[in-house]
């Protein structure tokens, strides 16, 4: 029997975790021609997670569990994740039940007709703001846009892989890690299927609006030279409108004195340029910053210890 590993990150999530146990453990009595294993990385809750986690584990040698020494945010769970698993495919998905296990079992058709990277789209999002609504369809407008399309609008981090996608991204030793965007940019034969990403089942949202958009500036400035290409181009068109200017200054200094246009003018123009130099000097740390990072070599997750990895 193949094995489908099953990779799940969890930060606080005291309230969904054993309704998502008992949810995958309907899918994989469906799919019983597969044999299946589940890692739940424990992310560095403060909450009653790591226990109730334990007590999924002790109950189903399936459910294996990874405890972080901290919080490494989604991106380092999954990287966690993917260091332990040993399946013919893996699923990532959250731990809130946003991802439906029932999806598995569409995924896990496509897989057999040949597809190597099947993603969920999300076509309709529940139970989420406004705002946080606007940040994501904002993110892969301007993310589409700036990495030529290699990571799809609406693709989600819920995703059925081969392995020799998931290897793939495993042999990636980057430090800044947009996991979403690592599994777009490596290829394989690729899938989107849509899917309604259903409300929380329990607790609350670790999403907070600025962690989200600091996660979108790395994801992008990460997978796209893009923004400092538009520098360059801004810099050059601003260069010649003001050799273009000079000429009808020149003009009127030598045959008409030389004219004062207004104070308000000039600030104005002033303010403008120093407005760009600072939003050239901020994209340019950025990238700073993620070289900073990876010159540091840390690694992307500490393992404070596991459960369930020797059972049979």
């Amino acid at each position: 029997m193949r094995l489908i590993s099953v990779i799940v990150p969890a930060f606080n999530e005291e309230a969904c975790v054993n309704e998502l146990a008992e949810r995958l453990k309907r899918v994989f009595d469906i799919e019983s021609k597969y044999s299946f294993e589940v890692v739940v990385v424990e992310n560095g809750s403060i909450d009653n997670t790591w226990d109730r986690l334990k007590q999924i584990s002790e109950n189903d040698n399936r459910f294996k569990i990874v405890r972080l020494a901290r919080n490494f945010r989604m991106d380092g769970g999954l990287t966690a994740g993917l260091d332990f698993v040993s399946g013919d495919a893996c699923v990532l998905m959250t731990a809130d039940l946003q991802d439906p296990p029932e999806f598995i079992s569409e995924m896990l058709r496509k897989w057999e007709d040949g597809w190597e990277n099947i993603y969920g789209v999300v076509t309709k999002r529940t139970g989420t703001g406004p705002i946080r609504t606007l940040n994501s369809r904002l993110f892969y407008l301007v993310a589409g846009n700036l990495t030529d399309g290699r990571i799809p609008r609406n693709a989600s981090d819920f995703r059925l892989v081969d392995r020799k996608v998931y290897e793939a991204v495993r042999s990636m030793k980057e430090r800044n890690r947009f996991v979403r965007g690592l599994f777009a940019w490596s290829g394989f034969k690729s899938l989107g299927l849509p899917m309604v990403r259903a409300e929380r089942y329990g607790g609350v949202s670790n999403a907070h609006t600025l962690k989200v958009i600091d996660l979108a500036f790395k994801g992008i400035f990460a997978h796209s030279y893009k923004p400092l290409k538009l520098i360059t181009v801004f810099g050059l068109l601003l260069s010649f409108l003001s050799a273009v200017s000079l000429i009808p200054l020149i003009y009127l200094w030598l045959f008409h004195g030389v004219p004062f246009a207004g104070f308000g003018t000039l600030v104005g123009i002033l303010l403008l340029l120093i407005s760009f130099l600072f939003l050239t000097l901020g994209v340019i740390g950025e990238y700073v910053g993620l070289i900073y990072e990876e010159v540091k070599a840390r690694p992307n997750y500490l393992v404070s210890e596991t459960l369930g990895f020797n059972s049979k």
